[in-house]
């Protein structure tokens, strides 16, 4: 055990632990088509697809992108506007995601001569990608990376061991807990126990946990878990109206306010409280964002996808 590792990790037997872990979890895990690749562009897509959406609803519109664009410079050499209106067709959640996945595309290509760095830092130069998303894509496509710290292994750490709800304590357990060198396997197997045996409800037995033996919820039956912030109601919110544009100007390419409000809420108004208005404050919001583009043009507000 480092000098760095927490507390919580005293007594434990790292090399036993870490055994019984990569052997439950080459035994039998989910077979997701990206756990078969170390293709780092198929990767990042996975990763950002999977951004605050279940893994099972993203298979198939992770299948379809990488048919329709089955390269980094597929994708970079795409239409924009396809991108975003392919997001919100899936319901994948931020449409911005989709903006910086093809800005990353365009970047690989211009910037690093069509191949993908390989540590978490550079990783994290291309846009859109943060610490969490490069690590995963170091880990998984280069075997690269430092440990994951998501929130499923957060609950398994708290859980298994005791850790304290603290971030840097997390991070200290988990850095000690992953064997040198084998990022890849070793993340893929602490999101799964997360992800299987160690979920809000557990189900310790059914998943035959392989930590049951050391785990202090186990033998406590305390199965308390860190919170986890609760993200803001989708139906009728500002994010869900934003979707609803790209969608319509995805589908008609460019429209007048007048044409676009009703598409966008069925209560749409000109002059009413969800009206011009408040259509051109969703606008400019996604116009900032680099999405849409609005221009005057005799006398009327015009929108459409960027290209």
């Amino acid at each position: 055990m480092s000098e760095d590792a927490p507390a919580a990790l005293s007594g434990v037997d790292e090399t036993a632990v870490r055994t019984a872990l990569i052997e439950w979890y080459e035994g039998d895990h989910r077979d997701y088509p990206w756990r078969r690749t170390e293709d780092p562009y198929e990767i990042l897509v996975s990763e950002v697809m999977s951004q605050q959406t279940q893994l099972d609803r993203v298979v198939d519109a992770w299948e379809a992108f990488i048919d329709r664009w089955p390269t980094v410079a597929d994708l970079a050499a795409a239409d924009r506007a396809d991108v975003v209106g392919f997001w919100t067709s899936h319901s994948l959640g931020y449409n911005n995601r989709a903006k910086y996945l093809h800005e990353a595309a365009e970047q690989v290509l211009t910037e690093y001569d069509g191949e993908f760095p390989r540590d978490p830092d550079e990783l994290s130069e291309l846009m859109g990608v943060g610490p969490y998303t490069a690590n995963a894509v170091a880990s998984f496509a280069f075997n690269n990376g430092d440990a994951v710290v998501d929130t499923n292994v957060k609950r398994v750490l708290h859980r298994a061991f005791d850790v304290d709800d603290d971030d840097d304590e997390f991070e200290r357990a988990a850095r000690e807990l992953m064997p040198e060198g084998q990022s890849r396997v070793w993340n893929n197997a602490i999101m799964e126990l997360g992800g299987v045996a160690c979920e809000k409800t557990p189900s310790c037995d059914a998943a035959r946990c392989p930590w049951r033996g050391v785990c202090h919820a186990y033998e406590t039956g305390d199965f308390t878990a860190p919170d986890v912030p609760t993200q803001p109601e989708f139906e009728g919110s500002r994010r869900q109206m934003r979707g609803r544009v790209v969608s319509a100007l995805k589908d008609d390419r460019e429209l007048a306010l007048d044409d676009l409000g009703p598409k966008v809420r069925v209560d749409y108004v000109p002059d009413g409280e969800y009206g011009r208005e408040w259509l051109r404050g969703l606008l400019a919001d996604l116009a900032d964002d680099g999405l849409v583009s609005v221009d005057e043009r005799d006398g009327d507000t015009v929108a459409r996808l960027r290209k």
